[in-house]
């Protein structure tokens, strides 16, 4: 038979719980400097565990008649008990969804590391991990507010008339939330029809860079001065647009450079690819330095082509390229720089100028 004296107990059983969760917490962090789960489950789970170990541990030692024996105190012992009911389930919840995401983050975290030829193959799994687990924990969210929901008694007795009424309900729900289903399922359809990836270097609107975050609902394109573009999952399924890294990482970085027209082609060529060999962010396949057009300003344009593992490498290999060209061309070829020529007639050496005069 419990009784308000009981209430030092139930005091000492919550602090020994938080007590033991903290144990369990110091035990993981020093096992995580070697174990990437442990490391996960202290940065996700922590405050949850807390919760749960709390709310469990009343629930142990709370009794009905801790308030008392009279009939209001049996009411509020009641009223306690059945938000002490809520409150776990809720406490629950958050803890399965941040320990699935601790598990996920584990192989998330190795294929960020991966490079080279498998570099696609691993953002395409990154890109399903990472919706496949939004799903399951709104899914776990929607679950638990159902049973927090039929924990009343009320809402158990209606709901055989809700049932009855179902199909008129669903098709009005379906209706005011076709856009949201719409979008849930075209995020879905990206990350397993291997359309669109992590960190794929995409044009969209006139505008390149590469997909930062791919959620439910909405996809993150970072662009190339760090602007964010955020569109919608479905317009990646109605709207054509440009994926450079579709069937492979690899991306073909490219510089422009204008210059005069007495600039040694050849030998510059030639450092080029010097400077390439000695760089780690050329994957040592593709590279050229042609002429591609003369402007009609007077300069010559010249166009060096060059290959990377992936996006980020790219950008750092052109930063590189462009800064080793200049540099080049200055030092070594200063009356190559960039010039603007203006001939008048005084300046045509052995032509006579001849004025006349319209009569």
């Amino acid at each position: 038979m419990q009784s308000p004296s009981d209430w030092p107990i139930l005091v000492i059983s919550v602090i020994g719980a938080i007590i033991l969760v903290e144990l369990v917490r110091r035990m993981l962090n020093r096992i995580g400097r070697k174990f990437a789960l442990a490391r996960h489950l202290v940065e996700h789970c922590t405050w949850p565990a807390f919760t749960v170990a709390a709310v469990l541990a009343f629930n142990v030692v709370f009794g009905p008649g801790m308030f008392g024996d009279s009939p209001s105190e049996r009411g509020l012992a009641g009223t306690v008990e059945r938000v002490l009911g809520l409150v776990t389930i809720a406490a629950v919840t958050w803890l399965i969804v941040q320990a699935t995401y601790a598990l996920t983050d584990v192989v998330l975290d190795r294929l960020v590391h991966v490079e080279g030829e498998r570099n696609r193959r691993a953002r395409r799994i990154m890109t399903q991990i990472a919706l496949v687990r939004r799903v399951a924990g709104a899914i776990i969210i929607v679950v638990a507010i159902g049973a927090m929901l039929f924990s009343f008694p009320q809402v158990r007795a209606l709901g055989a008339g809700l049932l009855a009424s179902a199909g008129i309900a669903g098709a009005i729900v379906g209706i005011a939330a076709q856009p949201t289903l719409g979008n849930m399922l075209a995020g879905l359809q990206l990350a397993f029809s291997d359309a669109l990836r992590l960190d794929d270097v995409v044009v969209v609107e006139d505008e390149w860079g590469r997909i930062e975050e791919v959620t439910l609902t909405y996809v993150v394109l970072r662009l190339w001065d760090e602007r964010r573009l955020v569109l919608p999952v479905s317009y990646f399924t109605q709207t054509p647009f440009e994926n450079w890294t579709r069937h492979g990482s690899r991306v073909l970085a490219v510089v422009f450079l204008r210059v005069d027209w007495s600039v040694p082609v050849k030998q510059l060529r030639q450092a080029l690819y010097e400077f390439l060999q000695g760089n780690p962010l050329w994957d040592q396949k593709d590279w050229t330095l042609q002429v591609t057009d003369v402007l009609p300003n007077g300069l010559v344009e010249l166009r060096a082509l060059m290959s990377a593992a992936d996006s980020p490498s790219s950008w750092d290999l052109k930063c590189d390229v462009r800064e080793f060209l200049v540099d080049y061309v200055r030092d070594n070829y200063p009356e190559s720089l960039p010039r603007f020529r203006v001939e008048t007639p005084e300046t045509r050496v052995g032509l006579a100028w001849e004025h006349t005069e319209n009569k």
